[in-house]
């Protein structure tokens, strides 16, 4: 029987040992309710490879001479990297409406902005798009770096050739401005291109942080819902290690630091509520107000994205 007729199983000491090793890899927590998603996405992999069991392919995984290009390889087949320009735009307008002038009203020199779980590019580029927009100089004003664990992800964002679902929250006259449409694919203008830089970077590998410089201002939107508590604290705190006091964190909606740490004071923006690193001697924020974070931020959903 081959490998892809094999039907595969993944036995309890199985999962536990593939939850474990992708946990201290990488961050992605498995709890019970994924064991399924993980086991059929595994599988799927092995079968490619013709691998006939678990405790071969884990052994693979284990390997000092293969495991690093495999993991990265099987990383790719268990994120899921469903993303689009211009999401959660009110936050991203308080980004270069707000955070980026009063930076620059601070200080000399660009605003250095980190989109950490970029994936195929689309959160980096819409920061370069709303900023052109709004009359901000990138490469001037603000420098965007983005990072991803995903190989994949980083190929299809430099090569900036999208479809069209990912066009579901931005305007024709923006896609006619920005894109070039051929057989299906939109492909990214270099005005935009030219302004981002593009980094593989693990989350849990805080020393590689410093390829990207001093930072002002870290995106992490619907990334660290895969998180464990512990592991959520780990990667938040190191971003609190990179950002310059006063710098930024924003978050996804759906997001927050609740229990999880207090390296951080909320910001109250017009229209949205942000994380931000305190500057010495300033009051910590109280971490109750996770609540009104937490409806400022659907009321923006509502409105604010319209």
């Amino acid at each position: 029987m081959t490998a892809a007729e094999t039907q595969l199983t993944l036995g309890d000491a199985e999962y536990r040992m593939f939850r474990d090793l992708f946990k201290a890899a990488c961050g992605l927590w498995f709890g019970d309710d994924s064991r399924f998603l993980l086991e059929s996405r595994l599988a799927r992999r092995m079968r490619r490879l013709e691998i006939e069991s678990f405790a071969a392919y884990h052994y693979l995984l284990r390997r000092e001479s293969t495991g690093d290009d495999e993991l990265a390889a099987v990383i790719d087949e268990l994120t899921t990297n469903e993303t689009y320009f211009f999401r959660e735009r009110s936050q991203l307008r308080a980004l270069v409406d707000e955070i980026v002038p009063t930076l620059l009203a601070q200080r000399a020199g660009p605003v250095n902005i980190w989109s950490a779980g970029c994936s195929s590019g689309e959160e980096p580029y819409t920061i370069v798009m709303m900023a052109l927009q709004a009359g901000l100089r990138p490469g001037v004003d603000l420098r965007v770096h983005a990072s991803d664990i995903s190989r994949r992800c980083l190929a299809k964002a430099r090569e900036a050739e999208f479809r069209e679902s990912s066009f579901r929250e931005t305007t024709p006259q923006l896609r006619d401005r920005y894109f070039k449409e051929k057989n299906g694919l939109y492909t990214l203008s270099p005005d935009v291109r030219q302004h981002v830089t593009f980094t593989r970077v693990n989350l849990l590998e805080a020393a590689r942080f410093a390829l990207l410089g001093a930072l002002d201002v870290v995106l992490c939107r619907n990334v660290i819902i895969y998180f464990d508590r512990d592991t959520k604290k780990r990667v938040v705190e190191s971003f609190a290690e990179r950002l310059a006091p006063g710098g930024y964190l924003l978050l996804g909606h759906s997001e927050s630091l609740i229990h999880v740490t207090s390296a951080f004071e909320l910001a109250h923006l017009s229209r949205e509520l942000v994380y931000r690193r305190p500057r010495a001697g300033a009051p910590q924020a109280d971490p109750r107000h996770g609540a009104a974070l937490a409806a400022l931020r659907r009321t923006a959903r509502a409105e604010g994205e319209r």
